[in-house]
């Protein structure tokens, strides 16, 4: 299990390359948030946490599968690590984070991706950024950013 990805893993970086090309800035991993969530938006007080649906148990998904071998461990494992993500949604939301969840599987449709990455503007909107025809205007810098434009 050393060589298991908690960091930077594919369906993490897809996400946050999708949030750059929708003009989202982000930091990532910070340290000083309940269990350093993936993505940090500041100004919208949002944090994405993209999980793998196997270690963190997406209900209903085909990857959520359990090991045949040493069953007892993997429930152990498995329920431990859904307890820290219930604990830390909790702390988040308690310290006023917005915290969307995105499963692995998710990343595998775009259209299921782009949906939950549209609550994100809608959010935008709420907080001062106006929308135009042809794009988004920031009221506070003037920067222009197309949501159109999702490649």
């Amino acid at each position: 299990m050393s060589r298991i990805r908690s960091e930077n893993t594919s369906p993490e970086r897809l996400v946050r390359s999708l949030l750059h090309g929708m003009g989202y800035r982000f930091r990532l991993h910070r340290k000083d948030l309940p269990g350093k969530p993936d993505i940090v938006l500041p100004k919208y007080k949002t944090v994405i946490e993209v999980r793998g649906c196997f270690w963190h148990r997406h209900q209903g998904c085909k990857q959520a599968s359990t090991p045949k071998s040493n069953e007892a461990f993997w429930q152990e494992k498995f329920s431990r690590n859904v307890a820290r993500d219930r604990r830390n949604t909790r702390l988040l939301k308690k310290l006023g984070w917005r915290v969307i969840i995105i499963w692995e599987c998710e990343t595998k449709a775009e259209n299921r991706l782009m949906k939950k990455l549209a609550k994100l503007e809608n959010r935008s909107q709420e907080s001062g950024v106006r929308s135009q025809e042809s794009g988004v205007r920031s009221q506070e810098s003037g920067v222009r950013i197309n949501p159109e434009n999702r490649e």
